[in-house]
């Protein structure tokens, strides 16, 4: 039994990344796309925090810092603007730059204003210290979402942060201890925005992973599924719907080995198994090349639909063009089994009901008269000759020639004029099928 390769593929390296770097790319790009509604939430809710600092400035800054915050507001909010809309590019998930430039843009100023906050709360005598660091925290506690699964990133994001948020500290502030406080705060959020950004990036993963193996059991599952039915009915039962059909002009081929049971006496289990697939093979084969639908094997026989599940101009034509072909090609299959293989081809054009019954073993199955007349025809045909009945041979005649018709007495159905096609297959249908 095939062992599955997933637990491979779920390999990852000391710094959490998968081993495979198609499947790290897939993950990296299926998570980003899954957070584009997150990260426009975000947008939208800073530039709301940032409006209403905006409007309550006013009663509490001096008019040349409550200028220099809306100068610094106009550039915030246009990044804002800019992110949210690259968001709605279709590419947006394949560039993680994007959001590494746009939140280290925002969150540079946002550190500018805080800073202006930090001013006006130290000129009131507000004693509230790490307010930078607090009020940043918002834009990293994004960040790590954003980069979630991507350490790097949000290492290389985090450290420029870092290195300009000292640099705004060092400027501001005065005192030894209320740097000390502000600097133990921003490393605190920072090792829990770190600790969470793996965390979460982890558990996607694992997400992925598994969501990965289930999508690829739904395939295989839907690829049996259209093996053994036709796309349009495996769409309907995928979808819930009952399928039953009507047809009211379709060609039913029924083709048969002659003396199967006298040959599966002679030779062995092994040798019948690999002439019956061989036949088949053959019969799948023209059925592909002429349109026509492979219902079912019956033992040694063959049932195929012509105008069924696969539409046909003139169901009768593809019919005998599919039984002219598994003919032309028996010499080849004769010579590779070294048994002298014959067959019987019997083809009938009328009504049948198609459809799909039962919860197990699914196969889409025809109905109707018309397949028991095909089955009698059947056996009314010479060795490696077509036999039809008078609607068959009406539609499907074309240039070929014909015996005159036989009226012959066909069990369970009665007296029907039965044709036989008088040509052997034309040298085209020989070449085709070799």
């Amino acid at each position: 039994m095939q062992q599955d390769d997933t637990p491979k593929q779920s390999a990852q390296t000391t710094s959490g990344r998968f081993v495979d770097s198609a499947l790290e790319e897939r993950f990296v790009t299926g998570e980003r796309q899954a957070r584009v509604v997150h990260m426009r939430l975000f947008a939208a809710f800073l530039a709301a925090m940032l409006i209403g600092y905006a409007l309550v400035n006013p009663l509490y800054f001096s008019r040349e810092d409550e200028l220099r915050f809306s100068l610094l507001l106009v550039p915030t909010l246009a990044i804002l603007a800019a992110f949210a809309g690259a968001t709605f590019w279709r590419g947006y998930a394949g560039k993680p730059m994007i959001d590494f430039a746009s939140l280290l843009g925002i969150a540079f100023l946002i550190m500018a204003e805080n800073a202006l906050l930090f001013e006006e709360m130290h000129r009131a005598q507000v004693q509230l210290h790490a307010s930078i660091a607090i009020n940043g925290l918002i834009v990293m506690a994004f960040a790590a979402i954003a980069f979630a699964g991507q350490v790097r990133w949000f290492a290389a994001w985090l450290t420029c942060h870092a290195a300009v948020y000292f640099g705004v500290m060092v400027a501001t502030e005065a005192d030894l201890v209320p740097f000390i406080y502000a600097t133990l705060a921003y490393l605190t959020s920072a090792a829990v925005m770190v600790l969470l950004n793996w965390s979460v990036g982890q558990a996607h993963r694992q997400s992925f992973l598994l969501s990965d193996a289930l999508e690829a059991e739904r395939a295989k599952t839907e690829e049996l599924l259209f093996n053994v039915l036709p796309p349009a009915v495996a769409e309907r039962l995928k979808a819930g719907q009952v399928v039953a059909d009507s047809y009211p002009d379709v060609s039913v081929v029924f083709i048969d080995i002659c003396g199967f049971s006298d040959l599966s006496r002679r030779i062995s289990p092994g040798h019948l198994v690999d002439l019956l697939n061989g036949f088949f093979l053959l019969a799948d084969k023209c059925a592909a090349q002429t349109g026509v639908e492979k219902v079912k094997t019956i033992g040694d026989a063959y049932l195929a639909i012509s105008g069924g599940n696969n539409p046909s101009h003139n169901s009768a034509d593809a019919a005998i063009r599919f039984g002219e072909a598994v003919i032309a090609g028996l010499p080849d299959l004769r010579a590779s089994t070294g048994i002298d293989l014959h067959i019987r081809v019997g083809i009938h054009t009328g009504p049948v009901v198609g459809g799909v019954i039962g919860e197990t073993r699914m196969a889409y199955d025809y109905w109707g008269e018309t397949m028991n007349i095909a089955s009698r025809i059947e056996g009314a045909a010479r060795p490696d000759c077509i036999a039809v009945s008078e609607s068959t041979w009406m539609r499907g005649r074309g240039d070929r020639h014909f015996e005159l018709p036989q009226v012959l007495t066909l069990k369970g159905v009665g007296d029907m004029p039965v044709y036989r096609l008088a040509e052997s297959p034309s040298a085209e249908i020989i070449r085709l099928v070799s």
